[in-house]
């Protein structure tokens, strides 16, 4: 399945408000992006993508963390890009940190950027928002260059955690059109073992939180 315009319009509806009160509301339960942030270490000089890069929380730490990367988002909706641009300008990274309108699911980085490739690649809780999702990992795989990595965070199935909670979890991230993917880690091993990558996959936190790495060996 392929995001559409009218998925790009829902996302923009969908955020019109809470874009604004975003990062406010979700620092406590978005759990991992920092450790997440902190493993990318990309190499002196290079360039790191984020496909759904929201309201640039991830981009701005990130060029904070590694000032002398080039940082590149993508995300569907144009309210969210919006958010995100005010934020890179009062931060005053836009020397550093180029966004574009982007459908994950079709992504072509030369389109976006001119570049083809990048050092890192990184989605941070967007997959569980993709209704393609398997489709933005493809596309995601295809954006990572030589020696390059594709880190993933989001969330898990909490299996390790009461049902009570994993429960009322679920239908919060139901009112959120958010479902976590169940099957995340068997589509990565086809896709590591179709592309020759090495993998890396863990769940965290009782499985509230599954981060991954897919590596060019």
């Amino acid at each position: 399945m392929h995001m559409t315009l009218d998925d790009a319009t829902r996302m923009d509806r969908h955020y019109r408000f809470q874009r604004h009160i975003y990062d406010a509301t979700r620092t406590h339960y978005l759990i991992g992006r920092k450790p997440m942030l902190a493993k990318l270490s990309p190499p002196s000089g290079g360039s790191v993508l984020e496909i759904g890069c929201g309201t640039a929380w991830n981009l701005i730490r990130a060029a904070k963390t590694y000032p002398d990367a080039q940082l590149y988002g993508v995300d569907v909706s144009a309210a969210m890009l919006a958010t995100a641009g005010n934020a890179i300008v009062r931060n005053g990274l836009t020397h550093r940190v180029r966004l574009a309108q982007a459908d994950a699911t079709r992504l072509d980085t030369a389109k976006a950027f001119g570049i083809p490739a990048f050092d890192r690649v990184f989605i941070s809780y967007a997959l569980s928002m993709i209704p393609g999702w398997q489709q933005a990992l493809t596309a995601a795989e295809r954006a990572v260059g030589p020696r390059g990595e594709l880190h993933i965070v989001d969330f898990g199935q909490c299996e390790h955690l009461p049902k009570l909670f994993k429960g009322g979890l679920e239908r919060f991230l139901a009112h959120y059109t958010v479902t976590p993917r169940k099957d995340l880690e068997p589509v990565l091993e086809k896709l590591a073992d179709a592309r020759g990558l090495n993998l890396a996959f863990e769940r965290l936190h009782g499985g509230y939180t599954v981060r991954a790495v897919l590596s060019r060996r």
